[in-house]
């Protein structure tokens, strides 16, 4: 039977360290690499501030990057040494169902103590993450994601390869402690939990030397819990060569500010510019002001010649979107929040008035429905196509992410833009996505403002 709404959302249950050590002894024995989700204390405030304590697979914040080769099998054996049960998922991995890991729907969470063997393949070369999915509006706000790295079977022609995992955290400002209210109802009923401490792999002030004329591929992944960031370049001249590990056919040339959403992925190509002695910067814009997210001291010039502008990197192999003519049509109305019209919806079956729902600390309805239910917004079939009319009721944006499969957002003009797994929803527009339900299995649609999921906006698609 499928769990409940709140089975679905999880439970703490009590942890003994003890039951660990023989889960990691059979993780070695059976071959699978270990990933242990453990708490540690990480020094994320300037030195002078205490250590912040933080939940991090392997104990580190952001957790170790996996790097692999397209069409490698990743076998991990995933370890709870946390006080709560979790899971792990690999998103925008077009992964078989049973290893997609959301507790609830693809798996039962894993408890305290206990281990489960997540092993597939990954089919497209790209820039992917994973990252907790039972009570992940806490567990991700606490440390717990990574970056996943699927690299093209040539390599492509850069000097340097970055990862950048942009973030933010709610700290207190006095102990440098993660603000414990991870259900604040002001958070799930307005634009979500944003922090006020924001990082690159962790460090406030990130940086690392470069040449100048050297070629940098930065795959920049936004896994922060609510915060929209708008990005830009100086000193760099960049292209923009992939969306959420999907690869353009025409690289884009980055002019000006770029919006990256809770849960998106964008791989940048950048030729570094800026002289010897200065710096490049990737910027972010914060109440009207440009402050540096990732700083790159120009510390040489490089000894080859400046590039052109890149060739596109190979395309992944993935059922293109035809004649959307015939194509199966849903819709998703998303409704409620502070400043929005919902007046009822209904909550484990049953109608409830917007008050009531706030009471319940439950503020966003798909549908007309809060949270997860045993009917899926759709069955589909195996290779159907599909057109999603996505309508932003509300005053806020939403970064709406469909696990196993990726779209394409469809133009008022026709035209296909390019493929994704995340969309921004800006509030009071309407999108309209295509994709082709290629992948069987129960599949997650939901808000990736991790807040907006827990409170009402998750659903789920079931391709037989």
């Amino acid at each position: 039977m499928r769990q409940t709404r709140r089975q679905f959302l999880g439970a703490t249950a009590a942890f003994s360290a003890a039951a660990i050590a023989p889960h990691r002894l059979m993780a070695q024995a059976s071959g699978f690499a270990p990933i242990t989700a453990r708490t540690a204390a990480v020094q994320l405030a300037p030195e002078g501030y205490a250590k912040t304590d933080i939940w991090g697979y392997d104990g580190a914040m952001p957790g170790p990057t996996i790097r692999v080769q397209q069409g490698a099998r990743v076998q991990r054996e995933f370890v709870n040494a946390l006080p709560q049960a979790s899971s792990v998922h690999w998103h925008g991995i077009r992964i078989a169902n049973a290893m997609d890991g959301v507790s609830g729907l693809t798996q039962d969470a894993v408890a305290p103590g206990d281990t489960f063997e997540y092993d597939f393949v990954v089919p497209d070369a790209g820039t992917y993450w994973f990252h907790a999915h039972n009570r992940s509006f806490e567990q991700v706000a606490r440390g717990l994601h990574g970056a996943l790295i699927v690299e093209e079977p040539v390599a492509v022609d850069v000097d340097r390869d970055e990862v950048l995992v942009v973030d933010d955290w709610l700290l207190n400002p006095e102990t440098a402690q993660l603000d414990p209210d991870f259900e604040a109802a002001h958070d799930r009923s307005h634009a979500g939990r944003s922090g006020n401490f924001i990082v690159t792999n962790g460090d406030y002030e990130f940086s690392t030397d470069v040449k100048k004329g050297d070629r940098l591929r930065l795959r920049l992944i936004n896994a922060a819990n609510a915060r929209i960031f708008v990005l830009s370049l100086a000193g760099l001249d960049g292209w923009a060569m992939a969306y959420d590990g999907m690869p353009l056919a025409q690289p884009e040339k980055i002019e000006g500010d770029f919006p990256l959403a809770p849960g998106q992925r964008v791989d940048l190509f950048v030729d570094v510019t800026a002289e010897v002695g200065e710096s490049a910067y990737v910027l972010r814009t914060l109440d009207g002001q440009n402050m540096p997210q990732a700083t790159f001291p120009v510390t040489a010039a490089s000894t080859g010649s400046m590039r052109g502008a890149p060739d596109a990197l190979p395309a992944n192999t993935i059922a293109e979107i035809g004649d959307l003519a015939d194509a199966r049509s849903l819709i998703l109305n998303m409704e409620g929040g502070a400043m929005g019209q919902l007046e009822a919806a209904i909550l484990d079956g049953e109608r409830r008035t917007f008050r009531q729902l706030a009471d319940a600390n439950q503020f966003w309805a798909f549908n007309g429905v809060i949270g997860m239910t045993d009917t899926p917004l759709a069955t589909l079939a195996r290779g159907e196509t599909v057109r999603l009319t996505i309508k932003n009721d509300t005053a806020f944006p939403h970064a709406i992410h469909l696990h196993g499969m990726h779209f394409r957002e469809v133009a008022q003009d026709g035209q296909l833009g390019p493929m994704r797994d995340t969309l921004l929803s800006i509030g009071g527009q309407s999108n309209e996505i295509a994709f082709v339900a290629d992948n069987p299995g129960k599949w997650l649609l939901h808000c990736h403002m991790l807040t907006h999921a827990a409170s009402g906006m998750m659903t789920w698609v079931d391709v037989a």
